[in-house]
């Protein structure tokens, strides 16, 4: 690699594929303003941006092994017990990071949620829609303790807006914050097309096992029963696209970004897990949805509560789903994009050397 160009370095969390599906607009700005993205991510997150990113450098980072309980009510202990392995490889990701700010000659950092991500000799941007990380009767110590470690960091860019309406609410937002925010407005790798429409319903799975398995296997059986033509994508990243047709569903292991971006655009209804970055791109495409929290999960349970208060999309726990709810989302308005004015020149203006 040209040690004269200008390396940013930029690596999402490896938590599902949302933190590394919305960092694809920020590569794409880069390259646009003159800037060459250095990746580092782990597992099914950096196989995904090394398909969608082939001419760019590639870094592995430790993972986290980030694991969701069996059961969605255990979900905060495993998170506890899985604690010291995330403690270890934020550790190992501070030294590794220590390591390419000389050998790559970066000018900066934008860690997706990646707390060892940093560095004091460069410009470091923690990326995150979590201000407040919300854990049940333990919401205000985890998010006191997640804004702790973001005070690390240079500035924190939230995808998402300021004043009301937004997307994200209590989770983005803070009344007193002691560190520098920046709103940056909705991230999405996808755009509306004006295409005819192709299927009636399109699932789109995502998220850490094994709840994406569980989910996978519950609407198997239910989306047979679904009166139209379905496409089902599993979200499993692997070396070979798979499809398989199947009475009236059209099921793939995984698709890339080009074609999510037509099949959404010709799916009437989209059935998912109300992840954040899912909100986003839905938001994007004025889709109308139906979502599935992750079981225990509290993050999506609060933007499925909300969403579905402020009548845009309904949702169901997912052991009480059945694929005749899916009618509900006709009596909500859907998801409607809102004036975007991401300005990257501006925001990019941090890395500039003197």
């Amino acid at each position: 690699m040209d040690t004269l160009t200008r390396n940013i370095l930029v690596a999402p969390l490896n938590w599902g594929l949302g933190h590394a599906t919305r960092c694809i607009p920020i590569v794409r700005a880069l390259q646009q303003n003159g800037f060459q993205p250095v990746i580092a991510s782990d597992g099914s997150a950096l196989m995904m941006l090394k398909k969608e990113f082939p001419e760019l450098l590639c870094l592995e980072l430790p993972s986290y092994e980030i694991e969701y309980a069996k059961n969605g009510n255990h979900f905060k202990w495993k998170m506890l017990k899985n604690m010291p392995t995330m403690i270890e490889a934020v550790l190992a990701e501070k030294k590794m990071v220590k390591q390419w700010v000389k050998q790559y000659n970066l000018y900066g950092i934008i860690s997706d949620n990646r707390l060892g991500v940093f560095s004091k000799k460069v410009p470091s941007v923690f990326i995150t829609h979590q201000l407040n990380v919300l854990t049940g009767n333990t919401s205000w110590l985890t998010s006191k303790l997640h804004q702790a470690a973001i005070k690390k960091f240079t500035e924190c860019w939230v995808p998402d807006f300021q004043k009301s309406p937004n997307l994200s609410g209590k989770l983005g937002h803070l009344d007193h914050p002691d560190f520098r925010i920046r709103y940056i407005g909705a991230l999405s790798r996808l755009k509306k097309l004006a295409i005819p429409k192709k299927y009636d319903l399109m699932v789109i799975l995502s998220g850490p096992e094994p709840q994406r398995t569980f989910l996978e296997e519950k609407l198997f059986d239910e989306v047979q029963r679904f009166e139209g033509k379905v496409v089902f994508i599993k979200g499993k990243i692997e070396a070979e696209q798979k499809i398989l047709e199947y009475a009236n569903v059209t099921f793939y292991n995984f698709m890339t970004s080009e074609e999510l971006e037509k099949t959404f655009n010709e799916s009437e209804i989209v059935l998912c897990r109300s992840g954040y970055t899912t909100i986003m791109d839905l938001s994007f495409l004025s889709k109308k949805a139906f979502f599935i929290p992750t079981p225990g999960q509290y993050e999506q349970e609060y933007l499925a509560r909300k969403l579905k208060k402020e009548g845009l999309v309904p949702y169901a726990k997912q052991n009480d789903f059945r694929i005749e709810n899916i009618a509900e989302a006709d009596l909500y308005r859907g998801l409607k994009p809102f004036e975007n004015k991401t300005s990257w020149k501006q925001l990019f203006g941090l890395f500039e050397r003197e």
